[in-house]
C-alpha cells in the first residue's frame, strides 16, 4: 500500500523514514519532493571507444560540480548521471519508488532509466539517470525539485535488508553520482 501524507510525516516524526534535508513544504500527497544536487557524472567518449560492462574501465566518467551561477547543461540526446541533495534511509518494512516530476518530464527530461526502485534497509544518496529526449538543451540547476518518492509498506519487514553483507550492496551508503559498479566482487 502507498503510504499516504499523513503516514509519511508519521514515519519521520519516528524516524523511521529519514530524508534529509527535509522542508515540510516538500511533503506532498503521496510523495516528498526531492532537489537536485549540485555533482554530475558525464560519460568521457574520448577515453575509451565504446562502454564494455564487463571489464573495468577506468575513468570512463568525469565528475563535474554545477552551481546556480554556471548549470549543468544536459544537450539533446545526452546521458548523465546526477545526485539528490537529498540522503534517504529507509526501514526493512518500507520501499522507495523514485519517479520523475511531471513538469520536467513535459520538456524531455526523463531522472531515471531502470534505478527508480530503493529498496528497504537503503540509505544514501540517490543517483539519478538523466536523459533529455527533447531537441533543446536543458538547464539544471542544483536546488532545483527534480523529482519525488512515494513510499509503499512491505507485507512484512524483509530477510535481508538493502545492505545486508551476504547481498553483496554495490551503492549502500554512496554519496554523489555513483558510476556503475557491476563489476565490484566485493
Amino acid at each position: 500500500m502507498v503510504l499516504s501524507d499523513r503516514t509519511i510525516k508519521e514515519e519521520l516524526a519516528a524516524g523511521r523514514i529519514v530524508v534529509d534535508p527535509l522542508d515540510v513544504a516538500d511533503i506532498q500527497p503521496a510523495s516528498i519532493d526531492l532537489c537536485l544536487g549540485d555533482e554530475f557524472r558525464v560519460f568521457r567518449s574520448t577515453r575509451y571507444p565504446f562502454i564494455d560492462p564487463t571489464v573495468s574501465q577506468p575513468g570512463l566518467t568525469e565528475l563535474i560540480t554545477a552551481t546556480r551561477a554556471e548549470p549543468f547543461v544536459l544537450h539533446s540526446g545526452e546521458f548523465a548521471l546526477a545526485t539528490t541533495r537529498e540522503c534517504v534511509t529507509l526501514p526493512d518494512d518500507i520501499l522507495g519508488r523514485l519517479e520523475g516530476k511531471s513538469s520536467l518530464g513535459r520538456i524531455g527530461l526523463l531522472i531515471h532509466s531502470t534505478a527508480g526502485y530503493v529498496d528497504p534497509g537503503w540509505t544514501g544518496y540517490l543517483t539519478l539517470e538523466l536523459s533529455n529526449v527533447s531537441n533543446l538543451p536543458i538547464l539544471l540547476s542544483p536546488g532545483m525539485k527534480i523529482g519525488q518518492i512515494s513510499f509503499e509498506r512491505m507485507t512484512t519487514p524483509v530477510d535481508r535488508p538493502y545492505g545486508s553483507p551476504m547481498l553483496g550492496s554495490h551503492y549502500q551508503g554512496q554519496v554523489g553520482p555513483t558510476p556503475s559498479r557491476a563489476l565490484d566482487r566485493s
